[in-house]
């Protein structure tokens, strides 16, 4: 088939990286995703993605073109090219009534390892925020940091998101129906909201929260 050159490529990629779609792949290699489109239809693999890949995640240029070889280069990877620095912006998203500190300044950057994080999510779409109050105890408490991914704005039932209406964001668990969107907190003193109806135009998915830190006091 025309195709296997390049599908063998993508599957070889994925496996070893953690990526998990072409969209991911296409943000990963910072070109749109047209460009895999067509780099599939030629059944190419264009050189200057090998060169990002190895440069990005230190994939053997070797391997990452015919299969053979080790999957790393391990004895060239830099620091760089393990890490990604994070933002970490100084909003708080609120665990409780709904927060208006929505500024979006970052306060500094925090690195984690590339490998990891693109296991939890696209590395390009994460950014870190403090969480205040107690709506979401146990599970997320006041004075926690939480890695939020901005590309995961599908709501799966259950999950946990950063969420905005209008000037207020906040942290709950999604629970979508027909007509009816449901935000959850985890501490039984708080109620549901409910919103239906054209509430739910009202509420901006911010992203799913991937990861939290908590400070021992």
């Amino acid at each position: 088939m025309s195709t296997n050159k390049f599908e063998s490529f993508l599957q070889r990629v994925c496996e070893a990286t953690g990526i998990a779609s072409q969209t991911e792949l296409a943000s990963a290699l910072n070109i749109n995703r047209s460009a895999i489109t067509q780099a599939r239809k030629k059944d190419s693999i264009p050189d200057k993605w090998i060169l990002k890949l190895y440069r990005t995640f230190a994939l053997n240029p070797d391997w990452v073109e015919t299969g053979s070889g080790p999957t790393f280069l391990k004895p060239s990877r830099s620091r760089d090219s393990m890490f990604k620095n994070i933002p970490k912006v100084k909003a708080r998203l609120s665990a409780g009534g709904g927060s208006f500190e929505v500024g979006s300044e970052i306060e500094g950057y925090y690195a984690f390892r590339k490998e990891w994080l693109t296991t939890k999510g696209n590395i390009n779409k994460i950014v870190l925020m403090d969480i205040f109050g107690n709506s979401m105890e146990p599970e997320i408490k006041d004075g926690d940091t939480v890695l939020i991914d901005a590309s995961q704005k599908d709501i799966l039932a259950g999950a946990v998101y950063a969420v905005g209406i209008d000037d207020t964001i906040m942290v709950k668990r999604l629970e979508k129906h027909p007509n009816k969107l449901v935000l959850h907190s985890d501490n039984k003193d708080y109620s549901p909201i409910y919103l239906q109806g054209n509430e739910i135009n009202s509420v901006r998915i911010i992203g799913k929260i991937i990861w939290i830190c908590r400070e021992f006091r």
